[in-house]
């Protein structure tokens, strides 16, 4: 799979409903997957939230979205962040080093219970970046 550069925004608890709003915009196919949904133990108030949304239209476009996680502030206008994702551990690695550097990290760049490698940080300008591994389909 090659890497993709995608918006990723973030809902304050209407993840489901946004996300299925865009699918009647630009159409497509549309993912969600809720915090309970990973097996893990969910937040309270959480389990059918979504942690992780994507929908892919017709025209190649790609947008991602998620339901913030408690304690998380959330501030329309200030809640996107850019996305990169494949499965070239070694080109998104690179990526990751060098938006890192200088800026904070608040997820080191590790293996996730999604099963992928994943972190964000905020580069030296402010700009927050998701990084995600996935392993090569085969």
């Amino acid at each position: 799979m090659p890497s993709r550069l995608n918006p990723y925004i973030s809902f304050a608890g209407d993840a489901k409903q946004a996300m299925e709003f865009y699918k009647e915009v630009f159409g497509g196919d549309l993912a969600v997957h809720t915090y309970a949904g990973f097996g893990a133990e969910a937040p309270p108030g959480y389990s059918d939230k979504i942690m992780h949304g994507m929908l892919e239209t017709p025209s190649g476009f790609t947008l991602m979205g998620a339901d913030n996680p408690p304690g998380a502030g959330h501030e329309p206008g200030n809640n996107i962040a850019v996305s990169l994702s494949g499965d070239d551990m070694g080109e998104l690695q690179g990526y990751w080093d060098k938006l890192s550097d200088g800026g904070t990290v608040s997820v080191p760049l590790e293996k996730q219970m999604w099963g992928d490698v994943f972190g964000m940080c905020t580069d030296k300008f402010g700009i927050t970046w998701m990084v995600n591994v996935s392993e090569p389909q085969s």
